[in-house]
């Protein structure tokens, strides 16, 4: 499930309070809130997109999914339209495999995959490549619990770490850019994609389409876009065109 056919530009559905909203850094408080998210989800694959980034941001704070309901109206509106990945609150294998078998096509673990990381073996074992691994760093270092909270881990050597345990694909998140809409830093995403053959997703600081290009030819098979697209900073068709 988690492979990319061509080079994706994935536009971000994240959710608070049941609307969608593009936080700075992963700080609460600090969003802009853009409306219904299932009206969100079916404007970005009316203008082209292949894969949606959804994210129960509720549930990243709190260990809860509290946009359930949210997300089951976008699964319901355009779930047979284009592939959903997940993140956001999923805490057990148990959690993670209800969602795939509601039409998921990915789930996103970050805390979880960090305090078990057996967690991912066991996804994988029902539904093979259907887990991302969420490594978001801040200077340097993986963090967890909503960005709050230091790991010690460094992102390259994790992401090589859970492909071998069954990872379909790694999302990587610079905190340190996520949302300031400030360009992006290639350096990481290049670590990463060295040190392993599955997918690696990007997300953090794009604030244009030469962001994009830099990130593809950083090794990127796909980035993640909020702000920026909401912001009207760039097209989804525009992106497209940049990388095509």
């Amino acid at each position: 499930m988690a492979g990319f056919d061509a080079f994706e530009v994935i536009p971000a559905v994240d959710m608070q309070d049941g609307e969608v909203v593009q936080l700075v850094q992963g700080e609460r408080g600090t969003g802009r809130r853009y409306g219904d998210p299932a009206e969100a989800a079916r404007r970005w694959i009316d203008e082209g997109a292949r894969t949606l980034h959804l994210v129960d941001l509720d549930g990243a704070f709190e260990g809860e999914r509290r946009n359930a309901p949210a997300i089951e109206a976008i699964l319901g509106t355009v779930g047979e339209d284009a592939e959903i990945q997940l993140g956001g609150g999923i805490r057990s294998a148990g959690d993670a495999i209800d969602l795939l078998e509601r039409g998921v096509d990915r789930v996103i673990l970050g805390t979880a995959a960090v305090e078990d990381p057996e967690i991912v073996g066991e996804i994988s074992d029902e539904y093979e490549r259907s887990v991302t691994v969420s490594l978001d760093a801040k200077d340097g270092e993986v963090v967890v619990s909503g960005w709050t909270e230091g790991t010690g881990l460094d992102p390259a050597d994790a992401a090589e770490r859970y492909e071998g345990l069954g990872a379909g694909a790694i999302l990587f998140t610079n905190v340190d850019v996520e949302g300031r809409l400030e360009g992006v830093r290639t350096e990481p995403v290049r670590r990463i994609a060295e040190a392993v053959s599955i997918p690696v997703i990007a997300s953090g600081g794009v604030a244009s389409v030469e962001d994009v290009r830099a990130l593809k030819e950083a090794g990127a098979a796909a980035v993640v876009v909020g702000t920026a697209l909401y912001e009207g900073r760039f097209t989804l068709a525009e992106a497209a065109e940049a990388v095509r």
